[in-house]
């Protein structure tokens, strides 16, 4: 929640300073910029410069149109002022019409219709999960939810449990590089070493493949009978394009369980409505991908100078779409900072993104919450924070380190 109002110079904030995001709370000066500068411009000490959209419908246009924003210079801004490697090859980082023919035959596995078979076995890795908090001791929610979409997709990318924890290290180490928890040696050194670690893992995994001939439904075996423009995807091309799947399920989905029971604990009457009516648990999961936004931005490089936002975009120059922002717009959600699991019209957030690059695992991503708040609310009574959270070091990933909870076990007459 957003703290008491005060003065922001807009022209001194600092959206890349790393205390912001874990120990102080960027919704005022989110709320600063979509009233009073919509197209901000800011330089940073290294004369990196780089253009921010905060409202909803200009964060939009910049994910959704690639012919005046492209993917292929980069998506994130922790790679800003580098030109990725990858670009045009890895997933994330490539406009249509390439982009569409790699991500189509992959998104047929992953339509609400397809994961639907997936259920059972996500209840049962759900359950377990939980199993360790039903004895009312101190758990802490955030450092086990890292591993709870390893669990849940490992089996389905084709990834043995043994390498589980490992890749969710890596993942983290690409996505919070700054945070002591992952870091390893400066924000560059660890970059690259989870860069290399993740796509070694993927060329080595389709290796094996290869050499042994195995047949099995996994999406990472998928990857290698893509063909777009009838072309077989090279093993350089699908290491990168499972990099990109494994960031995928295992970056957001942790941080949205861990911030929605936050939520929830600090509102016990939001918590009791849900669970006294289960057929809201829908709703509340949109509320909470809203809320949590953990995905807080993606970068967008202008290919022509764009007027935007009031201002121009030069041509080349970065532009960084803040998510977390625009899932607080209140001309698209009224009363933005209040948490509520009944808000009409939660499920127009762009906690998934939007346009082409929208998150391709997004049914898989709804159905594991679902099956998440199904079984908290139908086994616990309550949830209590029991310590401080901790927050993530990263202006790219909005989430927790850690968040020790209690639940009192739902006793049911």
């Amino acid at each position: 929640m957003p703290g008491p109002k005060r003065a922001i110079d807009l022209d001194s904030v600092d959206l890349f300073d790393l205390d912001l995001y874990s120990s102080g709370d960027p919704h005022p000066i989110w709320d600063a910029m979509r009233a009073k500068a919509p197209l901000h411009h800011q330089v940073l000490p290294d004369g990196r410069e780089f253009w921010s959209v905060t409202r909803y419908e200009d964060v939009r246009r910049v994910l959704s149109d690639h012919r005046e924003f492209t993917s292929e210079r980069g998506t994130v801004p922790t790679h800003l002022g580098t030109d990725d490697v990858a670009a045009g090859v890895l997933l994330t980082s490539t406009d249509p019409p390439r982009h569409t023919e790699v991500r189509r035959p992959l998104g047929s596995r992953l339509t609400a219709r397809a994961v639907k078979s997936w259920e059972d076995g996500i209840r049962r890795t759900v359950v377990r999960f939980l199993q360790p908090a039903l004895d009312g001791e101190t758990f802490d929610l955030a450092e086990k939810a890292l591993l709870l979409p390893a669990m849940v997709t490992g089996p389905l990318l084709g990834i043995p449990e043994r390498d589980w924890e490992e890749l969710v290290q890596l993942t983290a180490m690409v996505t919070a590089p700054s945070d002591p928890h992952f870091g390893v040696g400066n924000e560059a050194a660890t970059l690259a070493i989870s860069h290399h670690e993740l796509v070694t893992y993927v060329k080595d995994w389709v290796r094996t493949r290869r050499a042994t001939g195995g047949e099995d439904d996994s999406l990472l075996h998928h990857l290698m009978s893509v063909r777009p423009g009838g072309a077989a995807l090279s093993d350089e091309e699908i290491a990168l394009d499972g990099y990109s799947i494994l960031l995928g399920a295992n970056v957001t989905t942790p941080h949205t369980v861990s911030g929605t029971v936050q939520a929830l604990a600090e509102r016990p009457e939001q918590y009791e409505k849900a669970q006294a009516d289960p057929t809201l648990i829908p709703n509340l999961v949109e509320e909470g991908l809203r809320w949590t936004s953990a995905a807080c931005n993606f970068m967008r490089y202008a290919v022509d100078d764009v007027r935007i936002a009031g201002g121009t975009v030069p041509a080349r120059g970065a532009v960084v779409a803040w998510i977390g922002s625009a899932n607080r717009d209140a001309s698209q959600f009224p009363d933005p900072h209040t948490f509520d699991i009944t808000r009409q019209g939660a499920k127009r957030h762009g906690a998934f993104g939007f346009g082409p690059h929208f998150c391709i695992g997004a049914p898989l991503a709804r159905m594991t919450l679902r099956v998440f708040f199904e079984e908290l609310l139908r086994r616990f009574g309550s949830i209590e924070l029991a310590g401080e959270p901790q927050h993530l070091r990263s202006y790219f990933i909005a989430g927790m380190t850690h968040l020790p909870v209690v639940a009192q076990k739902r006793h049911t007459p």
